[in-house]
């Protein structure tokens, strides 16, 4: 398998540096009019290629080639970037093989941070909808100044479209096979002369990948998902412009994905859900009538209903001995507000005879999460609040030391206070101070060429573990530090007709968050599976990323991706006494790479293809099951005239079997609960049809 499986990553990323081409946009016209990526959630809007950082940035484009719905659909072509399932949609995401799989009934503190449109989706990511997105970026690594402790690993930032200037709108309508068929409408314009406005709509509904044959239905791990967005873009002066969004998320999914017998038919007899309703809200104010510069003030809010369960037997009363049946259900409310004050410099105000912008801010967080837990075998409810306030300052100088060289220095303190009760009689109230920041030496060799080299440091706070069943010594858990180095170089050719993005990195973690479990046997011989948190003393993450383009022509286009990652726990024993350490670390492939053609055929036909292959890597760190390495092939033919498009399009053409999400225990009477591997498979082909009309 590993054979197999360095030959494919050889064999793409050989076909990256030979004739590798990616261009960000469908543009069969002149090399010239390559269109310039501009990255929007830095402290300042700045090209891809001038950013001395690993990042992608996945566009509208890399959604329609997928024809993706979701997040979780298009992410794996970012290279180092893995999700879990566990959940109907995705909500957890590894970055560098860092990031939390699943929460149940403890509060965690996320490495993977999720914004969209400047709110703080971080841990509720799965409503994540792709329609009427603008662009979707990928920071890897330590984000420590601009974004704190939820950007330990790195950050994902969605951009929806931005109110337009004149009067447009878009439809789509698409329809595929497991009775999925979704509609979105989008309008956008001005008005009034100050204001303009969007708003999109959209509704998604499939009946899933599962056939549970013990209720003989179809649609027991169905979605069922409404998206809603208004934006206002306001010009109060010609200095003030204000910026203001209205979300709604109503993702009514159900959730029936374990199956006893490791395949796509379940034997529930009390299928679980998966749904998540959320109201949001944002308001940006960018001021520049300062003689210092701009002054940025941000103020969002989310208020998210998120209930999650399922059947814990994976069966019907019948099956296991003593009519045993069980369900875990879980109800959670979760609020967070943030705002956000910041500095940004003009070349007026620059320090040190102007070679220096700065920028300096400060940032305040509330969240607060309540949690009912609904558990047969419990002696009665569980419930907790967990409630946390972060006060954070930050700097960042970008100082120009020649013509060429910029060294770049951040610095971020953060305080973070928490407090926890729940109805066992558990209270806790810890305070964490953490420091963050990063030195980052640039050269602009030419205007083509970049060379950067940085150190960064992350982290995130500590917390404790809940589980009542658990021994005092495993309670609580300090915080997270990450040393982060980095080495890049970027490159586009002269005619723009493609690019080379490289990063070397070597990550250093010290008392490691790892997401550990034991399973408690019952005096029935049943089993409690309990997840928990735990320090490991340290481990490594160390690897090189490459993003590359070449447009070879006015009508074919390659691109192409490639992750390498080796990462490594060290001394590490976790609670079954065995001793990972040297272990890989859980949920990070050693490889992950993307191959992609577009071929314009002519004015109207446009065809593309791609294969997303990963490697294997463990499940948790509390166990050695794995998945398997995999490949799947994507395409799509497209028919385009002036104002709609008809695409036909299919994901993982050749149906491969492949896991997301593994667990070991026993948990099949039919075999005397004998402990063993069981895993939730990722999407099976999918295909179907898409109308796109612009007006």
């Amino acid at each position: 398998m590993k054979t197999r499986q360095s030959i494919l990553a050889a064999a793409i990323t050989s076909a990256i540096f030979s004739s590798v081409v990616y261009a960000e946009n469908n543009n069969t016209t002149s090399l010239e009019e390559v269109e310039v990526i501009t990255v929007t959630s830095d402290f300042r809007d700045t090209n891809l290629q001038k950013i001395p950082a690993s990042l992608s940035v996945l566009s509208a484009q890399d959604i329609a080639n997928l024809n993706a719905q979701n997040l979780e659909e298009v992410i794996s072509i970012a290279p180092n970037v893995n999700f879990s399932a566990g959940t109907q949609r995705a909500r957890y995401y590894q970055i560098r093989g860092i990031g939390e799989r699943s929460q149940f009934r403890e509060p965690i503190n996320p490495s993977v941070g999720i914004i969209i449109d400047d709110i703080d989706f971080t841990g509720v990511g799965s409503i994540a909808s792709l329609f009427d997105v603008n662009q979707t970026e990928v920071f890897r690594g330590p984000q420590g100044t601009r974004f704190g402790a939820n950007a330990l690993a790195g950050l994902i930032n969605i951009t929806t479209n931005a109110p337009s200037n004149d009067f447009e709108g878009a439809a789509k309508l698409t329809a595929g096979n497991y009775g999925s068929y979704g509609a979105g409408l989008a309008l956008s314009g001005p008005a009034n002369d100050s204001v303009n406005y969007r708003f999109a709509l959209e509704k998604y509904h499939s009946d899933g990948f599962i056939d549970n044959i013990h209720l003989n239905r179809d649609d027991t791990n169905d979605r069922d998902e409404l998206t809603a967005r208004g934006k206002l873009a306001i010009t109060i002066s010609d200095d003030h412009h204000l910026d203001l969004g209205l979300y709604y998320f109503d993702f009514d999914n159900g959730y029936d994905a374990f199956s006893l017998d490791n395949n796509r038919q379940t034997r529930s007899d009390q299928p679980g859900f998966d749904r998540q309703e959320t109201y949001a809200l944002s308001a940006k104010s960018h001021y520049s009538g300062f003689d210092f510069g701009e002054l940025v003030t941000i103020v969002t809010h989310a208020d998210s209903d998120i209930d999650y369960g399922y059947d814990e037997d994976w069966s019907f009363v019948g099956l296991h001995p003593f009519e045993y049946s069980s369900t875990d259900h879980y109800f959670r409310e979760k609020t967070s507000s943030t705002f956000e004050l910041r500095a940004v410099s003009n070349n007026q105000s620059k320090l040190f005879n102007g070679t220096t912008a700065w920028v300096a801010g400060l940032y305040a967080k509330t969240e607060s999460e309540e949690l009912l837990r609904e558990y047969t075998f419990a002696d009665g409810d569980f419930g907790s609040n967990f409630d946390t306030d972060t006060i954070a300052a930050y700097v960042q100088l970008d100082s120009q030391l020649t013509e060429k060289l910029t060294l770049t220095s951040g610095l971020r303190v953060e305080e973070r206070s928490a407090d926890y009760d729940n109805t066992d009689g558990l209270t806790f109230s810890p305070d964490d101070t953490m420091v963050g920041g990063k030195l980052v030496l640039s050269y602009q060799q030419t205007e083509q060429a970049l060379v950067f080299a940085s150190i960064n440091r992350g982290y995130k706070a500590g917390g404790v573990n809940t589980d009542g069943s658990l021994p005092a010594d495993l309670r609580e858990f300090d915080p997270e530090y990450l040393w982060n180095y980095e080495l890049g170089y970027k490159y586009s050719f002269d005619d723009n007709s493609g690019y080379v993005r490289v990063t070397a990195f070597y990550m250093d973690r010290t008392d490691m968050q790892v997401n550990s479990s034991r399973t408690d046997v019952r005096p029935d011989g049943s089993a409690e599976f309990i997840s928990y948190l735990g320090n490991a003393a340290e481990g490594k993450n160390q690897g090189v990323e490459l993003d590359a383009s070449w447009q070879v022509t006015e009508s074919v286009e390659v691109y192409g991706a490639l992750g390498y990652l080796d990462t490594e726990l060290r001394d590490f024993v976790n609670q079954e006494g065995v001793d990972l350490t040297g272990r890989d670390q859980a949920h990070a492939p050693n490889y992950q790479a993307t191959l992609g053609v577009n071929a314009f055929i002519n004015d109207q036909v446009t065809f593309n293809v791609n294969i997303i292959a990963k490697d294997d890597f463990y499940f948790s760190d509390s166990h050695n099951e794995q998945s398997d390495g995999y490949e799947t092939l994507n395409a799509s033919l497209t028919y385009e005239l002036t104002d709609w498009q008809v695409k036909i399009w299919a994901r993982n053409i050749t149906d491969e079997n492949y896991k997301t999400r593994g667990f070991f225990f026993g948990n099949d009477p039919r075999d005397g609960y004998q402990a063993k591997q069981y895993y939730q498979l990722g999407e099976p082909r999918v295909y179907g049809v898409t109308l796109d009309y612009q007006f």
